[in-house]
């Protein structure tokens, strides 16, 4: 679409100053980097990096539960079936199959490390919900709407009695490469920025390492609204296609259909209202009162997350009672609904809205990545020694569109399965090649002008104007782009997340279909010509995209 795409081949980033050395490095500290570091130990030893602290990601967030066959009414080919639905055309049904086959092992193991899931009734069985696009209840919760949080909790305990080192606020820059004995390239280590309480850079040094695991999550914060927390910056998808590797899917975004709507100029990180809620028998509204999702699907308010998001955003078009900006959630005849759902509930008030009484103001928000770095769902990529995992991996488990709470399942199972995997062999020793690649930033204030652009143009509903139109903002910005940009936490997110707008905005307009959570207004129908997958490289400093 566009002559320029150009984007950064490396973060600027002052000279490496100290050295250290270990079996593996992992980048990322929610429930895929640390269910990987504590199958790692005690057998290596490892070097945990996070740039923020060990709960800023999303895992911390996440409301409603995972994903796992626990039910005797239920079944893996049942669970199999739901998620190939979702996925509408583009999973991988192998990677399907071993995910949800593992998934009710996962929750027992996160069981026997100490998390309390919430309990059904008097037999202490485990409590199972329903959620978006699930044909039985299969949902793991706790704490009614605190899931992640107890997750996190669980692994962030097991990871430090394990004898992980963590490193917090340390920001993973690039990967350093070298060749193996036979000439092939591989990854040797990683840069790392020693961050101080306010983002500046204190030192840069290499973690050499045997191999390393990108677990740092998705790129909500591309966008202006989003459920993700602020540290959810691309950077490990960033790093990935720097170092020469694909990255598949990036235009499905799952847009969470109903994020707190706090107003027009509200921006960053939106409360969620679970889809949980839904599921215990919350329905939409319109401002006129007519119900959102009736004969859209015959799941209705529970189909799956990109038919009920498209339909909230179509519906909103239409500016029902003059409303143009949000729908309702009818929540009013769920009992207990604080104890059910307390986190929520304090969200709500905090808003002066009482959830019990009163309607609550929903709208779509950026929520989740379906796709991600080319990679198994043992973490495998390309490049000798690079691993991805969790959100910022695409192993085709998800398709055009995830299924509600299979991604913490994801997380726990991919990690544990590259923890195990690099446990019993570790990838060939690498002699470190020097690499002159010249480095650059953007300045950071130019997140606003990105993430306008992206909420703007590239959000639910995609138009051909709107796609042009965000990548002339984007290739405008990334003109901008200067090894003379003092380096900051803030700059290179800044410069990470322009790296990977431009590769979704591409990617979208090259998709000329409607499939799953990509929505194009030119092509309403998905086209049996366009199921295959777009991947997104950088090749000579600019983003290329190939079917």
């Amino acid at each position: 679409m566009s002559a320029n795409n150009r984007v950064p081949r490396q973060l600027a980033a002052p000279e490496p100053t100290w050295f250290v050395d270990t079996d593996v490095v992992i980048l990322g500290s929610g429930a895929a980097g640390l269910s990987a570091a504590l199958a790692l130990r005690p057998v290596r030893d490892v070097v945990l990096v996070t740039k923020d602290i060990l709960a800023a990601g999303s895992t911390n967030w996440a409301q409603g539960g995972l994903a796992a066959v626990l039910d005797p009414n239920d079944s893996i080919e049942l669970h199999v079936q739901d998620t190939l639905e979702a996925g509408a055309g583009l999973c991988d049904e192998g990677a399907v199959r071993e995910l949800v086959s593992e998934a009710p092992t996962a929750i027992r193991y996160l069981m026997e490390l100490g998390a309390a899931f919430d309990a059904g009734d008097s037999s202490g069985e485990i409590a199972l919900t329903r959620e978006g696009g699930h044909s039985h209840n299969r949902i793991v919760h706790a704490g009614g709407d605190q899931s992640g949080a107890e997750v996190q909790r669980t692994l962030d305990e097991s990871v430090r009695l394990a004898g992980v080192q963590v490193v917090e606020r340390a920001f993973g820059l690039d990967v350093v490469t070298g060749k193996t004995a036979n000439g092939t390239r591989a990854v040797a280590g990683v840069r790392v920025a020693m961050l101080d309480s306010n983002g500046g850079v204190e030192s840069v040094g290499i973690v050499t390492a045997r191999a390393v695991i990108i677990a740092t999550g998705g790129y909500g914060q591309v966008y202006a609204s989003t459920s993700n927390p602020p540290a959810v910056t691309g950077d490990g998808i960033a790093l990935a296609l720097r170092a020469g590797v694909e990255a598949n899917d990036l235009e499905f975004i799952q847009f969470h259909p109903t994020v707190l709507w706090s107003g027009p100029e509200a921006t960053g990180q939106q409360a969620l209202i679970s889809e949980a809620v839904r599921g215990e028998g919350a329905i939409l509204l319109d401002a006129a009162g007519q119900r959102v999702m009736a004969g859209v699907h015959p799941q209705e308010d529970l189909a799956p997350r990109d038919v009920v998001a498209s339909a909230i955003s179509r519906r909103m078009s239409e500016a029902p009672a003059g409303v143009d900006d949000h729908v309702y959630l009818d929540a009013r005849k769920i009992e207990k609904f604080e104890d059910r759902f307390p986190s929520i509930t304090a969200s709500c008030l905090a808003a002066g809205i009482d959830p019990q009484r009163e309607l609550i103001p929903v709208a779509p928000a950026a929520h989740y990545v379906c796709g991600g770095v080319k990679a198994t769902l043992d973490g495998a990529t390309s490049l000798q020694g690079l691993y991805v995992v969790g959100e910022a991996a695409c192993t085709g488990v998800h398709g055009a569109n995830r299924l509600a709470s299979n991604s913490l399942t994801e997380g726990v199972v991919a990690g544990t399965r590259v923890g195990r995997a690099l446990s019993w062999k570790l990838p060939e020793e690498v002699s470190t090649v020097d690499e002159d690649v010249e480095g650059a930033l953007i300045d950071s204030y130019h997140r606003a002008a990105l993430r306008s652009a992206m909420s703007r143009y590239v959000g639910v509903l995609r138009t051909p104007d709107g796609l042009k139109a965000a990548a002339r903002i984007l290739n405008t910005l990334g003109a901008n782009a200067s090894a003379d940009v003092v380096p900051t936490r803030k700059a290179f997110e800044a410069t990470n997340m322009l790296t990977v707008a431009i590769a979704v905005v591409e990617a979208a307009h090259t998709r000329q279909e409607s499939r799953g959570c990509h929505r194009r207004t030119d092509f309403a129908e998905p086209r049996t010509d366009w199921m295959r997958h777009l991947s997104c490289r950088i090749v000579d400093g600019r983003m290329e995209v190939s079917a």
